[in-house]
Order: structure tokens, then C-alpha cells, then sequence
């Protein structure tokens, strides 16, 4: 008999063995905990359980550029704010920092530095900064947040910031200009809904919902005289079909709604009714399979007492 034989007819005989293996056990739960704690589990659109996602996010497109335009790159590249103080940072929480005191707005230009007048000739601007005008620290730090490959953690963690709103519309546009576009569904659809305000134009007078900011960004390339990433036209029409049946889930969602509170077509108060199908507390916690799986509670409690209802006339009809 060997050492680690001898070993395990000891602990039978003491009646220790069974406790060594739920220990060993545990240490191995333990493990998996901390290899795939960096890993959120998602569903597909029907609520179906499919896995993990990865903590590392993919980069779609140009892995230098970001799929940035090549003024606005170039002039990102030579900004004095960029060189001198974004550079050496490599923390994402102080670059969190910097979008709370730095970012006014989600332009890529300073307002009033972008001549567009005279520019010709050799006065067109030297490496692309003449014509440019000053980037804007919000083009900086997005570009610093690229380079630093933040994690999907700290990216969700932006979006549902309460410190600032451009934290998260920088965010929103760090999804926009890197995750692949077939997950762009994924990532912004949660969030239509928003009706917190936030204002992108420098200087001011553009004030808009999340839930307008992120129609524009799935439906539009053009943001303030810059350009998004295309979307593949596959996709696109795959984005449009998705749309399409939200619109119709959501009139469905109303038209039980005001059955269910007994209101008649002609008051005008279920015109302002709330919609239901996405609440607040889902906005803020869309990752999450159980707030996914159980809001809104009421939209589907109304929808099952109408099938019932129907099911109830139909058999007396019969």
C-alpha cells in the first residue's frame, strides 16, 4: 500500500475522509468562482439562458484608429491635452475622473476653433490640425479609453453612471465606434426607453433623452460633423425588422394596458400613460437575466389575464 493509499484508509477508519472531499470540493468551487467571476452570463431575446459573455470586450474594425476620422485622429494625436496628460494615465477610474470635470459636451470639436473659410492651398492646415480646429476633450479621453481596451465591466458601469451623463454617452459612443455591429442591438436596445436628458452640442442647445441619443446613433452616421462606422446593410435591415416589432410589442403593451385600467379610447389620459415595457430599474440593470426574466411584471400579468379572458369566452361561445 503507498503513502496517499494509506493515507485515505486513515481518514475512513476516522471517519474524516468524506469531510476532506466536501473541503476539496469547495476549494474547487471557489476556483471557478475567480476564473469566470470576470464572465456575465446572457440570454438571447427570449429569455432563453446561453452562457457567458466575456469580460474582454472585442474590438470591431481598424484596431489603431478606432474607426475614428483621420482629421479627428490626427488632431487627438497632436492635442496638447492628449500628449501631456492623457497619456500617462492608465487607470480607467481616473479617466472616469477626467470625463467628470473635463467633458461639457460630445462634439469633436471645441466650439468656434473649426475654421472652414480660407482653408486652401498650403494654408490647409499642416497634418491635418489647421483645418481641424481644437479637438475636444471628449474625443481625447474616448480615444485614451480605446487605447486602455477597457472591460466590459467598466464599460457597463459608464452607461448607468449616476456622476455625470457624459460619462455615459461617452459610453454610448465607445460602443458605437468599436463593438462589432451585430451586437449593437444588444448593447443599446436597453436603453431606448431612457428619458434622462443630457445635451451633446457644444455650447449647448440640442438637449435630447438617451432614448433619442441612441435612435440617432443606430439610424444616423453623421454626429456633429464627424462620422460613425458603417453599419453592414444586412444588419441594418435586421436593426430596422427589430424595430419594426418593438413598435408593434409596445402598442400591443398599451392596448392591454388601458384594458387593464378600464380607460376608454376617447379620455386622454391613457395617452400619457407610462409605457411598460421597459421600467427604470430594468434600464439600470438590462445585464442581469433576473431583472430581464421579470420585468415588467404587471404588462405580463395583464396579457395572461386577457388570454384567459378569450379562452374563457371561447369555450362559452362553444
Amino acid at each position: 500500500m503507498d503513502t496517499v493509499q494509506a493515507i485515505i484508509q486513515q481518514q475512513i477508519e476516522a471517519g474524516t475522509f468524506l469531510q476532506s472531499v466536501q473541503q476539496g470540493q469547495q476549494h474547487v468551487q471557489q476556483a471557478d468562482a475567480v476564473n469566470y467571476g470576470e464572465e456575465e452570463e446572457y440570454e438571447d431575446e427570449e429569455g432563453t439562458y446561453k452562457g457567458k459573455r466575456s469580460n474582454t470586450l472585442p474590438i470591431w474594425g481598424n484596431q489603431v484608429t478606432m474607426n475614428l476620422n483621420t482629421l479627428v485622429l490626427e488632431n487627438i494625436r497632436e492635442s496638447y491635452y492628449y500628449k501631456n496628460n492623457l497619456v500617462e494615465i492608465d487607470s480607467f477610474q481616473t479617466l472616469v475622473e477626467q470625463i467628470f470635470y473635463q467633458v461639457k459636451h460630445l462634439e469633436p470639436w471645441e466650439k468656434g476653433t473649426r475654421r472652414l473659410q480660407g482653408m486652401t492651398g498650403m494654408c490647409g492646415g499642416v497634418r491635418g490640425v489647421g483645418a481641424g480646429g481644437v479637438v475636444s476633450s471628449a474625443y481625447c479621453l474616448l480615444y485614451r479609453l480605446f487605447n486602455l481596451r477597457i472591460t466590459r465591466k467598466q464599460l457597463i458601469s459608464m452607461l448607468n453612471s449616476r456622476q455625470s451623463v457624459y460619462i455615459r454617452g461617452i459610453g454610448f459612443m465607445y460602443i458605437r465606434y468599436t463593438q462589432p455591429p451585430a451586437d449593437l442591438w444588444y448593447w443599446l436596445e436597453p436603453y431606448l426607453d431612457d428619458d434622462s436628458e443630457i445635451d451633446p452640442r457644444s455650447g449647448g442647445g440640442d438637449l435630447m433623452s438617451f432614448g433619442q441619443m441612441v435612435r440617432l446613433m443606430i439610424n444616423k452616421l453623421d454626429w456633429y460633423g464627424t462620422l460613425f462606422p458603417r453599419i453592414p446593410v444586412p444588419i441594418q435591415k435586421e436593426i430596422d425588422e427589430k424595430f419594426a416589432e418593438r413598435k408593434k410589442q409596445q402598442l400591443m403593451e398599451e392596448e392591454e394596458w388601458q384594458e387593464g385600467e378600464g380607460l376608454e379610447k376617447e379620455d386622454e389620459e391613457a395617452k400619457v400613460l407610462p409605457k411598460v415595457s421597459k421600467c427604470k430599474h430594468h434600464l439600470r440593470h438590462h445585464h442581469c437575466r433576473k431583472h430581464r426574466k421579470n420585468c415588467p411584471a404587471k404588462a405580463k400579468r395583464l396579457h395572461a389575464e386577457k388570454v384567459q379572458r378569450e379562452m374563457k369566452k371561447n369555450l362559452e361561445e362553444k
